[in-house]
């Protein structure tokens, strides 16, 4: 790889590709894999279905934040998940990238609308990865007994063609929608990702410090 693509292979704080739990996860999981797509497919559905969705653990805490760390656990929101993902193909040697966006959920509860005073849910996490001559958008989030319980396809990916969302459930009715992306970053921007939470979500925060954590645990609970 150029240069060019070094700030896509780096390790950092969020994205620790040289822990050693995140490499030997890595390594296992592509073990029988012989090309970077067949590896990337690999990860994704590892992580995907490997280590489940949780939005009951957010922790605005920047040290608590990674891929090692989702790992532990076996769980993760969104962002967690993709910071996995990416770490674990960075491991093996696939660059990659980190896009976020915020999405409307036409299926959340009414609790969760509550809750959160809109159906807006900010900066969903996803990964870019570089796959045979271009990059390919997966988005492992939401596992498959999840899905099922929701009466939802889980999310395929193949790693020539993006796998963002799952648009419709089983009955055709809308699921979730993009609305606005905020880019794709070599490093997960925290700053940012906080004052997205600020802006949609102030009734969580006092004096641009959140309440508590589980105040932002509640915000997103009912997600799924």
């Amino acid at each position: 790889m150029t240069e060019v693509f070094a700030p896509y292979l780096a390790a950092t704080p969020f994205i620790n590709s040289h822990h050693p739990a995140v490499i030997a996860f890595a390594q296992k999981t592509t073990q029988h894999c012989h090309t970077d797509t067949e590896k990337a497919v690999a990860i994704y559905y590892a992580v995907r279905d490997g280590i489940l969705y949780d939005p009951y653990h957010i922790d605005l805490n920047p040290d608590a934040i990674s891929a090692s760390l989702t790992l532990a656990r076996g769980r993760g929101y969104c962002i967690e998940k993709a910071l996995l993902m990416a770490a674990a193909a960075r491991a093996v040697g696939i660059p990659n990238k980190l896009g976020f966006a915020n999405v409307r959920n036409h299926l959340a509860t009414e609790k969760f609308i509550r809750a959160l005073r809109t159906n807006v849910f900010v900066f969903h996490g996803y990964v870019s990865l570089y796959l045979n001559g271009t990059w390919v958008k997966a988005t492992p989030a939401f596992n498959q007994s999840l899905c099922q319980k929701f009466g939802v396809q889980p999310l395929p990916f193949n790693g020539i063609t993006d796998a963002v969302f799952q648009e419709f459930d089983h009955h055709g009715k809308q699921y979730m929608e993009y609305l606005h992306y905020h880019g794709e970053f070599a490093d997960f921007p925290f700053e940012q990702f906080v004052t997205e939470l600020q802006t949609y979500y102030p009734h969580f925060f006092e004096n641009n410090t959140p309440k508590n954590n589980h105040d932002l645990i509640d915000m997103q609970a009912e997600v799924w």
